[in-house]
């Protein structure tokens, strides 16, 4: 179990030197920044977290957002920038501490995975677009030749490694799980080997942009503040600590069914919070956990939280060490491996599949993403929420509502338009397969009079049995409604009938007055009001 938290320590740091100082860059902030977002805050998680092999740091969704968060307060890399990048990860750190204390784990629910597939395909498109500037040295349609070659082969080999590498490895006979590992750190040999070339060739001189001077030792453990600046942060704060806790779960939860593990959300949150509060401390910006490195955590033998301490131990090491030669990593290059890891995010599989299943939720996935890529990153949360509780309302405002008959020679009920069913003259059964609220009872109320008009067509209906047995709650608003449409039936000449009511249904409508002035019968099943009624008709 050591050895395997030892390896997985060893890897993870080798991966989160390029990959924390490419993310920087995605913020606006100096590629060190990256380093100091990845030492104190997965010390922490790892303290109060509930997953023992979630990698927190600097990831690129959240390094977006800090970026379009900040843009507008000041310039890129300059003092203010930076101290507002760590209030940032202050007030998102506070947020999510809150929810934790709070118990408000459960607000992971309500963002929906097309959705969250939309944000993600659109922040992918944004990031890599963000990024070409970089890559060719210089904003297009312009570009600095070196620069461009560089960038372009970096990105080459890059993509190279990913389609061809690890079948490669295990041609030569390493087994999957080491050529996954393999795949995951060519971005390290890549930046490397561009380091080389642009030391080798000074390349620097002829105008290739490098990192620059990289501060020796440990970042301070202090926390800069601007006053001024606190109302301006708090909408972004909450909307990043939304996403901070929505891309961890994501990442966790996966690697936890894999490992046989319960995550509790509550504690996630504030071992998360935590980790936020530890940026800020260390001059960092929001992170989370992220998928990719969690896998290639779990992937090298991670068992326990100690491999996030020994990354963080590792990456703290390699800051106390000599640093220049970190100052030559070329920008071109890192700019590459931004761009190859987000294409990872432009996973299609959501969408094709919502397209067969639920064209509303292909909407939204689509929708959410075009937000993204027209309105900005914080507008796409928005316009995500926004469509997955709107999604949800819509739904639930048009509860499913199935006219029953009874299968010959059986007590079972059936949707008549799917199983031959007999029905009876006088008598009509429908079952509602939805709770009842203030949002779905005027529908409910209309397609129940649709369907006695359609019934009565053929004979007069005089016994109305509503179908409870999917029916988890009532609230006022519904209990209002079924007193109405008691009151309404009665007048012509229909008996109200309920059946197969829920026990804590029930039992709130005992408080009520509906059962006391209903005109018909509570039934225990609807074979039994079949069996009184149906001769009645």
């Amino acid at each position: 179990m050591l050895a395997g938290d030892i390896s997985a320590g060893v890897v993870v740091a080798m991966m989160m030197i390029p990959q924390g100082m490419a993310y920087a860059m995605v913020a606006g902030l100096p590629p060190v920044a990256g380093i100091y977002a990845s030492i104190l805050p997965p010390l922490l998680y790892a303290l109060f977290g509930s997953s023992m092999t979630q990698s927190v740091g600097p990831m690129a969704i959240v390094a977006l957002m800090t970026a379009a968060a900040l843009g507008p307060l000041a310039a890129a890399g300059s003092g203010l920038y930076m101290v507002l990048a760590a209030q940032l990860a202050l007030l998102s750190g506070i947020a999510l501490l809150a929810c934790g204390l709070l118990r408000f784990g459960f607000l992971a629910n309500f963002f929906s995975r097309p959705v969250m597939s939309g944000f993600t395909i659109g922040s992918a498109i944004v990031i890599a677009w963000g990024q070409v500037p970089t890559l060719a040295g210089a904003a297009l349609p312009r570009f600095h030749l070196p620069s461009l070659m560089l960038g372009a082969g970096s990105l080459l080999l890059l993509l190279a490694a990913r389609a061809w590498l690890a079948r490669l490895l295990r041609a030569l006979g390493m087994g999957p799980g080491g050529a996954d590992i393999g795949v995951r750190l060519a971005p390290m040999v890549v930046v490397i080997g561009a380091t080389v070339l642009v030391a080798w060739f000074d390349l620097a001189a002829a105008g290739v942009k490098t990192t620059g001077a990289v501060p020796a030792g440990l970042p301070g453990l202090n926390l800069a503040l601007s006053n001024g600046h606190w109302r301006a942060l708090l909408q972004p704060a909450l909307l990043i600590g939304f996403m901070i806790f929505l891309i961890s779960m994501s990442a966790a939860q996966a690697l936890a069914l894999k490992r046989q593990e319960k995550l509790h959300s509550n504690m996630e949150l504030i071992g998360l919070g935590a980790a936020n509060l530890g940026s800020a401390l260390s001059g960092g910006f929001p992170v989370t956990g992220s998928m990719s490195r969690s896998a290639v955590n779990f992937s090298a033998g991670a068992n326990t939280p100690l491999a996030s301490v020994i990354s963080a131990l590792l990456l703290a090491l390699a800051l106390v060490a000599p640093t220049g030669w970190l100052a030559l990593l070329p920008l071109p290059a890192l700019a590459a491996t931004i761009i190859v890891a987000v294409l990872g995010m432009l996973e299609l599989a959501t969408l094709r599949t919502a397209l067969r299943y639920d064209r509303g939720d292909a909407l939204a996935l689509v929708a959410t993403a075009c937000g993204v890529l027209v309105l900005g990153v914080e507008a796409g949360v928005v316009i995500g929420v926004v469509l997955s509780m709107g999604t949800l309302i819509w739904r639930a405002s048009r509860p499913h509502i199935a006219v029953l008959g009874r299968i010959a020679g059986t007590e079972h009920f059936r949707n008549i338009e799917r199983y031959p069913g007999e029905t009876a003259p006088g008598v009509l059964l429908l079952r509602i397969d939805a709770g009842l609220f203030f949002g779905n009872v005027e529908a409910v109320n209309a397609r129940i009079e649709e369907e006695l008009a359609a019934h009565s067509a053929h004979c007069f209906t005089r016994h109305l049995v509503l179908v409870l047995s999917a029916v988890n709650a009532i609230d006022t608003s519904a209990l209002f409604g079924l007193i109405e449409l008691n009151v309404l039936l009665r007048h012509r000449g229909v008996k109200l009938h309920l059946a197969e009511v829920k026990g804590p249904v029930l039992d709130r409508l005992k408080t009520s007055d509906l059962l006391s002035t209903l005109n018909g019968k509570v039934f225990l099943s609807t074979a039994m009001a079949w069996d009184e009624l149906a001769g009645k008709g």
